[in-house]
């Protein structure tokens, strides 16, 4: 009895020691859960927030003669009913650029681009682009996916950076939004060069 009382507290002291100087087991990662999916409900208004912030209806509504946009037309784009048939001519000052009172036509050295109508109407917006479409036509910056270059004054080149989940939110309030029947004019090219 008396051996085991001297060791002890020596033995309990060693114990220690190796404890706190052993690696500790290695523990599993913890790995952060992934979030939910949105429902639709949530989706819509993701799009709606995104679509808002990004200013879309800055160029894709017409503006009022008040200089507002006309939301009983948003994302109409270029009203149909306004015909363009010829660049503006540029001024002898050196301006290059010129936009409609509508803001929804604009002249450059690329001709002249329309806004998009980005409603859901099957027949004159984007109703039949499937999210797909929408997502590569912004990811890669051609009408539909595949088409033409997006002209100016899109900011393509921005939009791209966004994530696919974003675009699906934006591409589902667009789906939500009232489908408006808007032809827009196709894109007039440049004047050609005086020799």
């Amino acid at each position: 009895m008396g051996w085991f009382t001297r060791v002890s507290p020596v033995l309990v002291v060693l114990l220690i020691l190796a404890a706190s100087c052993a690696p500790a087991a290695p523990q599993p990662e913890a790995t952060e859960a992934a979030p939910a999916p949105l429902s639709e409900a949530e989706l819509v208004e993701r799009g709606r927030y995104l679509v808002t912030i990004q200013d879309c209806n800055g160029c894709h509504t017409p503006f009022t003669p008040e200089g507002e946009p006309d939301m009983s037309r948003m994302l109409q784009g270029h009203p149909q009913e306004i015909p363009v048939t010829a660049p503006p001519q540029i001024t002898p000052d050196g301006w290059a650029t010129a936009i409609n009172s509508t803001n929804t036509a604009w002249s450059g050295p690329w001709g002249v681009s329309f806004t998009s109508n980005l409603t859901p109407d099957r027949a004159t917006g984007i109703g039949s682009w499937t999210e797909e479409t929408f997502i590569a036509s912004i990811h890669e910056g051609r009408r539909s996916g595949a088409g033409r270059p997006l002209l100016p004054p899109m900011p393509w080149r921005m939009y791209a950076q966004s994530t696919d989940d974003d675009l699906r939110a934006v591409y589902a309030y667009l789906m939500s939004i009232p489908a408006i029947a808007n032809q827009v004019p196709e894109a007039l090219p440049p004047p050609a060069a005086a020799n």
